[in-house]
C-alpha cells in the first residue's frame, strides 16, 4: 500500500528565492507575447539557460564542489514553479538540471562528476534521455538497444525514439541492454552516457502536430564508446532509471504545461467582465492547488532520500489529465460566445496548447503504464 503524503510547506529560506527569480523573469521573459511563452518548457533558448547558470540557478541542489549551490530540492521547486508560471524557455537545460545532474551525482564516478556537473551548472552541457524505443511504447523493460563490451569500452547498436531535443543536445543518458535478451525484462539493463557527436549516431527530428520538432528518433550504428561511458553499476539500470523517473514525473512541469494559456484566458475574462465561468475556474484552481500540495509532499520525500515512484506516477497521471482538460474547457467557453472577438494572443496560445496537449500523456510515461504502476502500488494487481 502507498504511504501517506503529509502536507509539507516550502521552508522560508527556500521560499525567499521566489522574489529574486520573479524580478529576473520580469526583465527577461514577462514582456514576451503569450504565443511564445506558452511553449515554456518546450521552448529551447541556450542563451537564456546560460543566463540562469550565471545567476547560480542551474544545479541548485548539486554540491558546491561541482559548481552547484548546495540548496535543497525545495529551492529548485520554487525556481521551476516561477519559470513555468511565466512561460520561460527552459528546454535547453531542463533534462540536465532535473535528471541527468542528480543521476550522475548519485551513481557516477568521481571523474564523471568532475567532468559533467560543472558544465551542467553553467548551462554548457545539454542532455536528453534515451528510454523509449520503436514498438515498445512506455514498456522500458523491453529495451533492445545493446552495448557490447569491447577491449576499449563498449560498442552500441540500436534505436531510441521520442527523445526530446536530441538534435540539440550534447549528451544522452540511455537505458540499454548490456547482457541477456529482451525477454529477460529488467535484468541486464544498464545506463550509459553517450556523446552525441560521436561517429555512427544519426538523429532525425520528428515534426509534431504543432509543426515543432521537439522529439527525435536516434540511431546507433556500431558506435564506439569509452569504458567510462557506463554510469553506475552494470545491470542496475532498471533500479537507476526508476529512481530517475520520480524526478521527471512529480515536479511542477506536470501541472503547469497549460498555465500561460489559463492566465491569458483569465486576463480575457477580467477585461470582458465575464462571470459565467466562475464555477469552472474554481474547480480548476482547486485541482491545481491540490496537485501542487501533492507535488511538494513528494519533493519532501525526495529531499529525504526516498524514491516515491508510485506517488510520482499518481501526480503525473492526475496532472496530465488536468493539463489536457484546460484547453478543452477554454475552447468550449470561448466557443459558447461566437459573437465575441478573441484576442489574437489568446487564440494563438489556445491553438498551440490544443495541438501539443496529446503529447502530455506520452512524455514521462503513458497513462496506461502509470495506472498499472499505481494499481500495483495499491495492491490491486
Amino acid at each position: 500500500m502507498l504511504a501517506p503524503l503529509p502536507l509539507t510547506r516550502i521552508p522560508p529560506e527556500d521560499e525567499a528565492l521566489r522574489a529574486p527569480v520573479k524580478a529576473f523573469l520580469a526583465e527577461t521573459v514577462a514582456a514576451l507575447p503569450a504565443s511564445r511563452r506558452v511553449r515554456s518548457w518546450m521552448g529551447f533558448d541556450a542563451e537564456f539557460s546560460r543566463k540562469l547558470g550565471a545567476q547560480g540557478w542551474l544545479g541548485l541542489t548539486l554540491p558546491k564542489a561541482y559548481g552547484g549551490a548546495a540548496r535543497s530540492p525545495f529551492a529548485r521547486f520554487v525556481l521551476v514553479e516561477e519559470l513555468l508560471a511565466v512561460g520561460a524557455p527552459v528546454a535547453a537545460h531542463w533534462i540536465a538540471d532535473r535528471q541527468s545532474g542528480p543521476l550522475i551525482l548519485k551513481y557516477g564516478t568521481e571523474a564523471q562528476k568532475q567532468f559533467y556537473l560543472p558544465r551542467i551548472c553553467k548551462g554548457e552541457a545539454f542532455f536528453c534521455i534515451g528510454m523509449s524505443e520503436p514498438n515498445s511504447g512506455s514498456d522500458l523493460a523491453s529495451v533492445r538497444s545493446r552495448a557490447t563490451k569491447t577491449a576499449k569500452g563498449w560498442r552500441l547498436n540500436g534505436r531510441k525514439i521520442w527523445t526530446t531535443n536530441a538534435f540539440r543536445s550534447h549528451y544522452m543518458i540511455a537505458l540499454v541492454r548490456t547482457s541477456g535478451a529482451p525477454e529477460d525484462r529488467h535484468k541486464g539493463l544498464s545506463q550509459i552516457i553517450i556523446d552525441l557527436a560521436l561517429p555512427g549516431i544519426t538523429v532525425r527530428p520528428i515534426r509534431d502536430l504543432a509543426l515543432d520538432t521537439h522529439f527525435s528518433e536516434v540511431f546507433f550504428d556500431e558506435v564506439e564508446l569509452a569504458d567510462d561511458a557506463l554510469i553506475g553499476a552494470e545491470g542496475q539500470g532498471w533500479e537507476q532509471v526508476t529512481a530517475e523517473l520520480a524526478f521527471e514525473r512529480s515536479g511542477p512541469e506536470r501541472l503547469y504545461s497549460s498555465i500561460v494559456l489559463l492566465d491569458s484566458w483569465l486576463d480575457h475574462l477580467r477585461q470582458t467582465g465575464e462571470r459565467s465561468q466562475a464555477a469552472a475556474l474554481g474547480r480548476l484552481i482547486g485541482a491545481l492547488a491540490s496537485l501542487r500540495a501533492m507535488s511538494i509532499a513528494i519533493m519532501a520525500r525526495l529531499a529525504a532520500g526516498e524514491s516515491p515512484v508510485v506517488e510520482a506516477a499518481l501526480v503525473k497521471d492526475l496532472g496530465t489529465e488536468l493539463e489536457q482538460e484546460i484547453p478543452i474547457l477554454i475552447a468550449d467557453a470561448l466557443g459558447s460566445h461566437p459573437e465575441r472577438p478573441i484576442p489574437a494572443q489568446l487564440l494563438a496560445a489556445l491553438t498551440y496548447v490544443t495541438q501539443v496537449a496529446p503529447s502530455f500523456s506520452l512524455r514521462g510515461g503513458t497513462r496506461e503504464i502509470l495506472r498499472g504502476m499505481i494499481a500495483r502500488g495499491l495492491g490491486l494487481r
